[in-house]
C-alpha cells in the first residue's frame, strides 16, 4: 500500500478528530476568556481559584474517587467469578445490559425505589425500622452512581482475567502459596492493566456527573459537572462554565497521560 493511499484512509479519522475533539475544546477555551457581557477578561480563571470553586473541585474529586473505589470493590470479585462461571458470556451480557438503558430512565427508576413510598422504604417498614430518608442523600447518590458505572469497570477487568495464563496460578498454588498470596502476588499484578482501564473509565466520567446530582442527590452534592450545567443553562455565564470545563479537560488529560506513560514505560522495560 502506497503512502498516498494510507494518507487517504486517515482523512475520515483526522476529520472526526478535528471536528468532534479539537474544535469543541478550542471553542470552550475561547469562551472561557469572556464574561457575561461578552467582554474579554481573565477574571474567570482568577475566580476559579477562589475557595468556592476549589472546594467544589476537591468535592468532585472526592466523590469520583469514592465511586471508583466502590465500583472496583464490587466489580473485581464479580469479574473474577464470571471467568469461572459456566455460562460466563451470558452473565456478562446481563451485567452490561443495563448500560444500554437510557440514564434518565434509570435515574427515575431509582427515584421510585428510594422514595418515601418506594420499595426500599416498604422493606424497611416490614423490618420494623420505619420510613427513612434515602433519596436526596450521599448514600443514594453513591449507590446509583456505582450501579451505573459497574459495567464499565467489570468489562476491562474481565478481559484482563480472561487473557491471564491460568498455569501461573496453578504453579503458585503448587509452590505452596495460599489463595490470598496467589491473588496478591500473581493474579492482581497480571490484571493491573484491566484495573487501570476500568478506573479511568469510571473516574473520568464521574468527575463531570450532573444529572444524578440533581435527580438523586437533590443538588446536595455539587460537582464540577453540576457547576458547568448551572453556568450554561441557569446563570448564562458561559465564560465561567467554559473555564470550569477547561480545567476539567486538563485534569482528565493529565490522568490519561500519566497512565499512558506508565504503560509505555512498562512495555519498553519488557522489551529490554
Amino acid at each position: 500500500m502506497s503512502n498516498r493511499s494510507r494518507s487517504l484512509y486517515l482523512v475520515p479519522y483526522a476529520a472526526w478528530i478535528v471536528l468532534f475533539v479539537i474544535a469543541p475544546i478550542v471553542l470552550i477555551a475561547y469562551y472561557s476568556f469572556f464574561d457575561v457581557e461578552g467582554n474579554f477578561t481573565f477574571s474567570n480563571y482568577v475566580n476559579f481559584f477562589t475557595p468556592v470553586y476549589l472546594k467544589m473541585t476537591l468535592s468532585s474529586f472526592w466523590y469520583a474517587f469514592l465511586i471508583t473505589a466502590f465500583s472496583l470493590l464490587v466489580s473485581y470479585p464479580t469479574a473474577y467469578y464470571l471467568t469461572r462461571a459456566k455460562h460466563k458470556q451470558l452473565w456478562l451480557l446481563l451485567i452490561i445490559l443495563p448500560s444500554w438503558i437510557n440514564l434518565l430512565l434509570k435515574a427515575y427508576a431509582f427515584i421510585g425505589l428510594f422514595g418515601t413510598y418506594g420499595f426500599a422504604n416498604s422493606v424497611l417498614e416490614v423490618l420494623g425500622i420505619g420510613t427513612q430518608q434515602i433519596l436526596f442523600t450521599d448514600f443514594s447518590f453513591l449507590f446509583v452512581s456505582v450501579y451505573i458505572f459497574i459495567p464499565f469497570m467489570v468489562l476491562p477487568i474481565f478481559n484482563a482475567l480472561e487473557k491471564m495464563n491460568p498455569s501461573l496460578v496453578y504453579a503458585a498454588r503448587d509452590l505452596g502459596a495460599s489463595s490470598w498470596t496467589t491473588f496478591r502476588r500473581v493474579v492482581f499484578p497480571l490484571t493491573i492493566s484491566g484495573v487501570k482501564a476500568g478506573c479511568m473509565a469510571v473516574f473520568i466520567p464521574a468527575l463531570s456527573l450532573f444529572m444524578i446530582t440533581r435527580l438523586i442527590a437533590g443538588n446536595r452534592v455539587i460537582t464540577l459537572g453540576t457547576a458547568i450545567e448551572q453556568h450554561f443553562l441557569v446563570t448564562q455565564d458561559w465564560g465561567m462554565g467554559a473555564t470550569i470545563a477547561v480545567f476539567l479537560v486538563i485534569a482528565m488529560a493529565l490522568m490519561m497521560l500519566l497512565t499512558g506513560n506508565r504503560k509505555r514505560g512498562a512495555v519498553v522495560a519488557r522489551k529490554k
